[in-house]
């Protein structure tokens, strides 16, 4: 089994930036059509993260980023992954980011039309940061350390497995790696 080093990793991760876009960009001009879309969206853009990162995983062994870099998620024994991997992988980020979109809804709901719309996206996106509960900026904090931590646990281990790998008993392997043993056993 040979595992995926850090740059693939990290360019199975843009990969997957890239194919986000056009959500991003739909949430964006959502923003900027309606104040409570962000409200209307928390609830399917929970199911389109849990898709992405659990079902694809568990099913295809991968994000698009990923298959397209023909790098897998696996059990530490070359298993293929359930769903109890797949969200545990998905865990730590998923309950982060939950904690800060439902901190910046009440924001929102306090707000007019009026107020809303007289400022840009950036403008909004600063306020509602600003007017946030205190909670927000700790979860803001811990998504910061969170994300660093990933990087550094994956670069100083030898499997080059993040926190969510040891979290989930995971690592990401190559997939040529698995044709090539499971011939070698042949």
């Amino acid at each position: 089994m040979q595992y995926a080093g850090f740059w693939k990793r990290f360019g199975a991760y843009w990969i997957d930036v890239i194919i986000f876009l056009p959500i991003m960009v739909l949430s964006i001009w959502g923003d900027e059509q309606s104040r409570l879309f962000q409200l209307y969206w928390f609830v399917p853009g929970l199911f389109i993260g849990l898709w992405f990162h659990v079902y694809l995983v568990k099913t295809y062994g991968g994000t698009p980023g990923k298959l397209l870099l023909k790098i897998k998620v696996a059990k530490v024994d070359g298993s293929d992954v359930g769903y109890k991997e797949a969200m545990l992988r998905y865990s730590v980020l998923f309950v982060i980011s939950v904690v800060m979109s439902s901190a910046l809804i009440p924001v929102t709901l306090e707000m007019t039309d009026t107020y809303y719309f007289s400022m840009g996206w950036q403008e909004r996106a600063l306020y509602m940061v600003e007017h946030a509960p205190n909670w927000f900026n700790v979860a803001n904090v811990f998504m910061n350390i969170w994300i660093w931590s990933e990087f550094i646990v994956m670069l100083t281990n030898k499997k080059r497995r993040s926190l969510h790998d040891f979290i989930a008993g995971t690592v990401v392997i190559n997939k040529e790696s698995l044709n090539t043993s499971s011939g070698a056993a042949a």
